[in-house]
């Protein structure tokens, strides 16, 4: 079981060293692309300074931000100025030995309509273009997740035409797009999934926590299974301790935790996780500290 962590490193970003940038509305329309290009270079710069970090402390899963880009809805990637140049750093990115994952916001909804629709496969086939400047296969090793973000009062009708609308994507987006079990009662649980996984083929990212919240009568080990057999890859799935549980009592019951607090059963199967708690690189040090005997240790290693 690999263990790695979504989009922030808490330790580099002490040093200032992020790949979020980014600018308010009012900004990019004063400044526009040009802007946004420069912000995207420094971004791309030090998500290669946060992918060597992770080399070096063996973490090799690792979720890139959906924020890397600036204001990217209003603009062609390839239409940025640096745009060379900055797919010259992603492909550094690419080749260092890191499952690289993303997971566009709940906003992009495959079943959806008019726009929404429109926007959505804007932004999914964008995701998939990054994955193509770092030179990535279009496999699902390097996965694209998203819910399928509505049930719309028929869930059997929204699966049909989330797999119709599927058929639009591009052979790479399709080759890398998954799609993840909900934590809302009224949205899909891993069962629920299954037809349409077994319509087009599209892989089930399980995650702990929410089966936790809505299971769907499914005990975990079942619904892990399930998830798990849908993958002609090694799967990753994700997870969280509850925060309401394990500490702050007040909290929502969707949040997320700071820490993992109990020790992640795997079932006995190869697997890859993302770590999906507030506390980011830093919480994949102490579980391994705590739960698998590790030694906590970080160190920064940089291309000079």
């Amino acid at each position: 079981m690999n263990l790695g962590y979504a989009c922030i490193n808490l330790t580099l970003g002490e040093q200032g060293i992020t790949s979020t940038r980014g600018m308010i509305k009012r900004t990019f329309e004063e400044k526009g692309i040009q802007y946004a290009s420069q912000l995207t270079l420094l971004n791309a710069h030090d998500l290669l300074k946060v992918s060597e970090w992770n080399v070096a402390n063996n973490i090799n899963v690792f979720r890139i931000t959906s924020e890397m880009f600036p204001w990217s809805s209003a603009y062609k990637l390839t239409a940025m100025p640096d745009y060379q140049e900055i797919r010259a750093v992603l492909e550094q990115v690419g080749k260092l030995p890191i499952r690289f994952t993303s997971h566009p916001s709940p906003f992009n909804k495959l079943a959806g309509e008019g726009n929404t629709l429109v926007n959505t496969i804007d932004t999914l086939e964008k995701h998939s273009l990054i994955f193509d400047m770092m030179g990535l296969p279009a496999t699902h090793k390097h996965k694209i997740n998203i819910h399928v973000g509505g049930a719309y009062g028929d869930k059997t009708k929204t699966l049909k035409t989330f797999a119709k609308n599927f058929k639009k994507l591009s052979k790479n987006l399709r080759g890398r797009l998954t799609v993840e079990n909900d934590d809302k009662l009224g949205l899909f649980a891993v069962n629920e999934l299954m037809p349409l996984h077994e319509s087009i083929g599209i892989p089930i990212v399980f995650d702990y926590f929410h089966h936790r919240i809505h299971p769907n009568g499914l005990v975990e080990k079942k619904a892990f299974e399930l998830a798990y057999e849908t993958w002609s890859v090694k799967p990753v799935f994700h997870y969280s301790s509850s925060r309401r549980e394990t500490e702050d009592p007040t909290a929502k019951r969707e949040a997320h935790s700071d820490w993992v607090h109990e020790k992640i059963n795997h079932y006995g199967k190869h697997l890859d996780i993302v770590l999906e708690t507030k506390m980011k690189d830093l919480a994949v040090l102490k579980y391994r500290q705590e739960f698998e005997g590790k030694a906590k240790w970080m160190r920064l290693k940089t291309q000079q």
